[in-house]
């Protein structure tokens, strides 16, 4: 199994554990986290890409959300004692080597960012693999920060970043009506004028006949998990639509779940496996890695 392959590949490295893997078959996409030295990390990554790009040919592959590179979304995160200015160094490491290495075109986002119309990730990855694969061949704004300007063949590119935690979070709605998942998201959104610092899309699953809010916190402790949980079920309530079930993947601060629960409904279960704080004290006092 591919995704087996890649954990094989970080668990490789002395210094490093895996805290999460979330994969599902609608997105046809799996997160895995992992944590460690900060040079241990960087030898894992890059580890990843290159298992990735041996296992995976975006022309053949498929999924609903959107990609641009076989090994999507490489984000190094500051934990610990680790500074974001260390993660920012960490990250443009990574993408030389990335380039230098394995030949795989480098577009950098968020705290990386070379250029202003890159921090967002959603503008970085517009076109996904198809259509920039083309326009970057064209169009000096499309081309990578490191490589191309075309993207590599079968792997696409990779998008490094640095940035503070994210919380991935899911709302599955007990419909298979894809526009009401749509007009939810745009409702939600941050760049339609909905929730600060909620990305928000309305997604089919079609292995279940159902759609998804599927949503990005990029800064909890401004916006609440809770409030725009609650708002999902009053827009879908008013379209006669139940919230079906709620879907984390990979891990979320405690300070996330504890916030609200005396006052909002609990979409987040306090399972101490997908708590980052829990995950992370775990490893050091069972194997010392990120002692």
């Amino acid at each position: 199994m591919r995704v087996d392959a890649l954990q094989r590949a970080i668990d490789a490295v002395p210094g490093v554990a895996v805290l999460d893997r979330t994969s599902d078959s609608d997105h046809n996409r799996c997160v895995i986290t992992f944590a460690g030295s900060p040079e241990a990390v960087l030898e894992a990554a890059v580890r990843a890409v290159r298992t990735a790009a041996e296992l995976i040919d975006l022309n053949t592959h498929r999924g609903v959300h959107p990609r641009v590179g076989a090994l999507d979304v490489l984000p190094f995160v500051p934990l610990g004692q680790t500074s974001m200015e260390e993660c920012v160094r960490i990250a443009h490491r990574a993408g030389e080597r990335i380039w230098h290495e394995l030949g795989i075109p480098v577009y950098f986002y968020e705290a990386v960012a070379m250029r202003p119309d890159r921090i967002k990730l959603e503008d970085v990855r517009r076109g996904q693999f198809e259509g920039l694969r083309e326009a970057a061949l064209v169009d000096q704004t499309k081309a990578p920060d490191l490589g191309g300007p075309g993207l590599h063949p079968t792997a696409g590119a990779v998008l490094v970043g640095a940035r503070k935690v994210l919380i991935a979070f899911n709302i599955n709605l007990k419909t298979n009506d894809l526009q009401l998942a749509r007009s939810i998201a745009r409702r939600i959104r941050a760049s339609n004028g909905g929730f600060p610092n909620v990305k928000a899309l309305g997604l089919p699953l079609a292995s279940r006949n159902r759609v998804q809010i599927s949503m990005n916190f990029t800064d909890y402790h401004q916006t609440s998990v809770y409030v725009v949980y609650e708002e999902v079920m009053r827009l879908a309530a008013a379209q006669g639509v139940e919230v079906e079930g709620t879907e984390l993947v990979g891990l979320i601060p405690r300070a996330a779940v504890e916030a609200g629960f005396a006052e909002h409904s609990k979409p987040l279960k306090s399972d101490p496996d997908k708590i980052l704080e829990s995950r992370v004290e775990k490893l050091l006092h069972v194997s010392g890695v990120l002692a």
